[in-house]
This record gives C-alpha cells, structure tokens and sequence, in this order.
C-alpha cells in the first residue's frame, strides 16, 4: 500500500460540465457513458505542451470527479477555473485537500481491501478496471499507477489513520514513492516533470494513445498539435552492458541525438530499463549507446511496457 494522499482530488459540477471537459481535455469525455468510469487524460496548453496528465471519473452528467498530480495541483485548479471562467461560468469546481488516496496494489489487493472494509466486496466484486464506486464517505476506483491489479481509496483525511492499520494488520505491507516509481516505469507509465511537461507534445511522450485528433471535437492544444507533427517519440531501453540508467543521459543513435527521460534499475527484469526521447525512425530492435559517465554503453531498443502483472514482456 502506497499513501498517496498528496495527489488533489477536484471536483467539476453543473449542467455545462461534460461540453468543458470535451474542450479542455485532449482525450474524448464523451467516451465516458457509464457512471464510475475513468478516462485518462493530458490537459494542454495551447501551444499543445503538457499542464498535466490525470484521471478523470464520470458520476453522473452533472459531476466529473479530477485526479491530478501534486506537484501540479495548484497551477491545475488554477488554469481549471481560469477556463470555466471563460467557457462555463456556472460550473462549481472545488478541490479537496480533506481527502487522503491509498493505493492497494498488488495480486492479492482486492482481496486484502473487502478484508479491511467490511461490506466493500458486494459494491466492488465486479467492478472492471478503471472504473470507481462510491462507499458512504468513501470512493473505490479500481485504478493504479503499478501495473498491477488493485484499488485507490478516496477517503476522508481523519478516517485514513486507522484504514491504514487496518490494511497493515491484514498482512498488506507499506511501500514508498521510490518502489511506486520502479513499478510504474517498468509498467511503461509516464511520470510529468520527468516525461513529459509544458515543453513536451504528448505526441512526443508515447501518449499519442490519450489524444483524440480524429473527432470533430476542438479542444485547448489540437490546432497546435495538428499544425506539428512530432519530430521525435518515446521508445523503451534495456541497457545490456553494467550500469543504471538516469533521466538526461545522453542516447545515441544511427539518425541522431535522444535523451533518457525515467530511467532506473528493473528488480523484475534484473536489467537497467528507461524510457527515452528518440528520432522518430529509431525502431524496437535497433542498438544504442548512452553515454554515462565517461563511457558508452550498449542498450536496446524496446516496445514497452517491460512488465505487467509480474510478467515480463521485453
């Protein structure tokens, strides 16, 4: 279990809702029909840079629910209600720092959590990935940032205390953000500020996948994605010499320069792994050399993810 209480829960209410979000979100809300269904999603600037990446869940057609990143959440809401003012006035957002988020993940994760929460099995038996359920107070998405099955809890600040030892006397074992970040790169997920930021097109992060180009939908950031195609793309790395990969090392490739974004050592594959940003003719297979230190390594190009569910992939 993971507490990721600093990430900032907001919330998006009134009749113009889902017509914001289909203008301020680069993928597509409407694909969002079911109640407690998530999408993921990049918010962009104009200029199609990337403000933040997050997950945003249908409740119903006057109430989204946001997840967004800590580090960002301020200049988030900020921007959020900058637009509202703009495009929908009437809409109530707030956020809300009351709210703790644990992470359970893991192949056991379901089970531990109905163990913890008393009557939680019956409302998340069958709920699929990336889709939420409200408990009372409390909010049950089947989501996570691991590559591995599980739940994140939405749950009242003052309550987390003891559902943490709850969770802790069912056998379930505290982790920290650092083992969070090993997972998540092995899962081939994105982390913003890393991977991604305002310089940065999702096109150029390997989030092509959460960008809805083809609708005649406008939102904040398509004209400027259309008007540039991405010059460079993100590719997985296996480093086959001895040595650990590091975001800002230097990659070289037969049709150019790239750069190492997330990089570390994979316990699950016993190999350093990174993403990088690459020329766009870079393919799986080809050789690399990243330059760390004084000397040039060898690495593989690789699709990722490396590693889903326990299994490796590469």
């Amino acid at each position: 279990m993971f507490d990721v209480s600093h990430m900032r829960v907001v919330d998006l209410k009134g009749a113009g809702v889902r017509g914001f979000l289909r203008m301020l979100l680069a993928n597509n809300v409407d694909k969002l029909t079911t109640p407690g269904k998530a999408l993921y999603s990049c918010m962009l600037l104009e200029s199609g840079g990337v403000i933040d990446d997050l997950i945003v869940y249908f409740i119903n057609e006057q109430w989204f629910r946001m997840v967004v990143n800590a580090a960002t959440a301020g200049k988030d809401i900020t921007w959020i209600k900058r637009q509202a003012a703009r495009h929908a006035p009437e809409l109530d957002i707030a956020d809300h720092p009351e709210l703790a988020l644990i992470a359970v993940q893991g192949p056991h994760a379901r089970t531990k959590v109905w163990e913890a929460l008393p009557g939680s099995r019956q409302l998340t038996e069958n709920l699929v990935p990336f889709c939420a359920v409200e408990m009372g107070t409390m909010f049950i998405a089947r989501t996570g940032y691991t590559g591995e099955d599980g739940f994140e809890i939405m749950i009242p600040a003052k309550a987390a205390p003891y559902f943490w030892a709850t969770l802790a006397e069912k056998g379930v074992k505290p982790i920290g953000l650092g083992a969070r970040d090993t997972l998540r790169l092995e899962a081939g997920m994105n982390l913003y500020g890393q991977d991604m930021d305002e310089s940065i097109s999702p096109l150029e992060a390997g989030l092509a996948w959460t960008v809805d180009l083809k609708s005649e939908r406008d939102f904040i950031g398509k004209p400027a994605l259309l008007a540039n195609p991405p010059a460079r793309k993100m590719v997985g790395l296996v480093l086959l010499d001895r040595g650990v990969l590091r975001s800002h090392q230097k990659v070289l490739t037969p049709h150019g320069e790239g750069e190492i974004t997330s990089g570390s050592f994979s316990p699950t594959l016993d190999k350093s792994i990174a993403f990088a940003r690459v020329p766009q003719q870079v393919q799986a297979g080809d050789s690399v050399q990243v330059a760390i230190r004084d000397k040039m390594l060898s690495a593989r190009v690789v699709k990722y993810p490396f590693v889903r569910n326990g299994k490796v992939l590469v």
